[in-house]
C-alpha cells in the first residue's frame, strides 16, 4: 500500500509559475539569466583552469577557491537551465522526481559551500595570525582533509533533507509560485502530514548554516584583534586586503540568506522572495569568481596570458 502511494506521488507534477505573472518580461529575463549563466560558467571554470596552470596560485586559499568555483558551477547548472526553459516555454511543469533531484543537488552544493567558506575563513586566520608557520599549519594534507569534510557534510545534509521530502505524499498537480525546487515547494504541494519534514529541515538546515557562520564569525573576530595589534598602518592594510575578497563573498552569501529568512511569508512579499532567491541561486555563483579575480593581480596576469595565447593561435 505504501509503495502504491509513493508511485502515485511520483506521477504527480508541479507547475512552477516562476515569473509568468509578467509576460512582457519573459524575453528580457531569459536574455538576462542566459547572460548571467554564461558568465557564471566561463568565470567559474576559467577560475579553476587559471588556478591549475599558475604555480603562484598553488596556495591553500586558491585550492579552496577552486572547489568553491566547482560547487558554484554545479549549483548554477542545477537551477538556471530549468528557469530558462520555463521562460522559453508555456509548459512550466516539472515531475516530482526531477524536482527532488534538483533539490537534492542544490542542497548538497549549498551545504558544501557553507563549509568551504568557513574553511577559507580559518585559512585567512592562520595566514594573518601565524604568517611564518602558515604553510606548516595549512599543509596540503590538511587542506585535502578539510575539503573532503566539506563534501561529506554536503552529502550527509542532502541525504537527510531529501529523506524528509521522500516521506511526504503528493496527491495532485500543484501550482507553485516559485522558479526553483526548494523545500517550501514540497511542503506547500504535499497532502500528507508535514510536521516531521518541517522539523528535520529546520533543525539540519539551521545547524549547517549556524555552525559554519559561527566558525566564520570567530575567525574574523580573531583576525580583527590580530590586525588591531599591528603597529604598522601598511601592515594592517596588507593584512586586511588578504581577506577582503573572502569577506565580500561571505557577506553576499550570508546576507542574502538572512534577507530570505527575514522576509515575512505573505502575498505582498512573494516578489521580494523571488528576487532574493534569484540573487542567491543565480547571481551569487557568478559574483564569486569576479570578486576574487578583480582583486588579484596573479589571476588577471594569467587571464591576459591565456587571452594573448588564444589570439596568437587563431
Amino acid at each position: 500500500m505504501m509503495r502504491a502511494s509513493k508511485n502515485q506521488s511520483f506521477a504527480v507534477k508541479f507547475i512552477l509559475l516562476g515569473f509568468s505573472e509578467s509576460p512582457e518580461l519573459q524575453v528580457p529575463l531569459f536574455l538576462l539569466f542566459l547572460t548571467i549563466y554564461a558568465v557564471t560558467v566561463v568565470g567559474n571554470l576559467g577560475m579553476i583552469v587559471i588556478i591549475k596552470i599558475n604555480p603562484k596560485l598553488h596556495t591553500p586559499m586558491y585550492f579552496f577557491l577552486s572547489h568553491l568555483s566547482f560547487v558554484d558551477f554545479c549549483y548554477s547548472t542545477t537551477v538556471t537551465p530549468k528557469l530558462l526553459e520555463n521562460l522559453a516555454e508555456e509548459d512550466r511543469s516539472i515531475s516530482i522526481k526531477n524536482c527532488i533531484t534538483q533539490f537534492s543537488i542544490g542542497v548538497t552544493c549549498v551545504a558544501i559551500e557553507t563549509v568551504i567558506l568557513a574553511v577559507m575563513a580559518y585559512d585567512r586566520f592562520e595566514a594573518i595570525s601565524n604568517p611564518l608557520l602558515y604553510t606548516v599549519f595549512m599543509s596540503s594534507k590538511l587542506c585535502g582533509l578539510l575539503v573532503t569534510v566539506a563534501y561529506l557534510w554536503g552529502i550527509i545534509i542532502s541525504v537527510i533533507l531529501t529523506y524528509s521530502i521522500l516521506v511526504l505524499s503528493f496527491c495532485e498537480t500543484k501550482i507553485i509560485d516559485n522558479f526553483v525546487c526548494e523545500y517550501s515547494v514540497f511542503l506547500s504541494g504535499s497532502c500528507s502530514d508535514k510536521h516531521f519534514s518541517e522539523l528535520i529541515i529546520v533543525i539540519f538546515a539551521n545547524l549547517s548554516v549556524l555552525c559554519t557562520f559561527i566558525i566564520i564569525l570567530s575567525s574574523y573576530l580573531f583576525i580583527f584583534v590580530t590586525i588591531h595589534k599591528m603597529h604598522s598602518v601598511s601592515g594592517r592594510y596588507k593584512a586586511f586586503s588578504t581577506c577582503a575578497s573572502h569577506l565580500s563573498a561571505v557577506t553576499i552569501f550570508y546576507g542574502t540568506l538572512l534577507l530570505l529568512y527575514c522576509i515575512p511569508n505573505s502575498k505582498n512579499s512573494r516578489l521580494m522572495i523571488k528576487v532574493g532567491s534569484v540573487f542567491y541561486t543565480i547571481v551569487t555563483p557568478m559574483l564569486n569568481p569576479l570578486i576574487y579575480s578583480l582583486r588579484n593581480n596573479d589571476v588577471k596576469e594569467t587571464f591576459k596570458k591565456l587571452k594573448d595565447f588564444k589570439i596568437i593561435y587563431q
